[in-house]
């Protein structure tokens, strides 16, 4: 492929009206007043489309937007307003069931108290008891003791009788002998 040479290109440019040599029709002072009648009509048909179709949706679009957001900031409010009503009533509750703990450990705790009363009070009776039996077996143990006492004094006496005299004592000089 070749590049295009200036011969080729003669036939390409645009005539200018006043016979020049051409160029863009933007800068040409004579073109001008044409050119700002038809900006000015369609800067006038943009302004009307806008001000009639485009800013009213925008309007609506912006409305919408603010109202959804008025509902939410309200959900969010009663939202929270719910949360701060549970919070205090889970408070509440926590409170009740604190102080339901509380009762009810104190009365475990008495119960308990009772009950360890009681049965230190029958281990007491029981212990009472058994020293109350102890003492009368000890009791009857020294009573046992003395009685034997009497007549083991008794055959020692006869015993050493028997061995100073050499003859036998009766249980009745023993017994004399004893009282005096």
């Amino acid at each position: 492929m070749q590049a295009p040479t200036p011969a080729t290109q003669e036939g390409t440019a645009a005539p200018a009206p006043d016979g020049g040599a051409g160029g863009l029709p933007q800068f040409d002072l004579a073109m001008w007043p044409g050119q700002m009648a038809w900006l000015l009509i369609f800067f006038v048909i943009v302004l009307v489309v806008m001000s009639r179709v485009i800013v009213p949706r925008i309007g609506g679009a912006i409305d919408d937007r603010e109202g959804k957001i008025e509902g939410d900031v309200a959900e969010a409010r009663r939202l929270k307003d719910e949360a701060d009503a549970q919070a205090a009533q889970a408070k509440a509750d926590m409170a009740q069931t604190r102080a339901q703990a509380m009762k009810v450990a104190q009365d475990a705790r008495s119960k308990a108290q009772a009950e360890l009363a009681a049965r230190l009070a029958a281990e007491e009776a029981k212990l009472a008891e058994a020293g109350a039996a102890a003492e009368a077996r000890i009791a009857a143990a020294r009573t046992a003791a003395m009685g034997a006492v009497g007549s083991i004094a008794s055959d020692a006496a006869k015993a050493i009788v028997d061995k100073l005299t050499g003859k036998a004592a009766t249980a009745a000089e023993l017994v004399s002998a004893g009282r005096a």
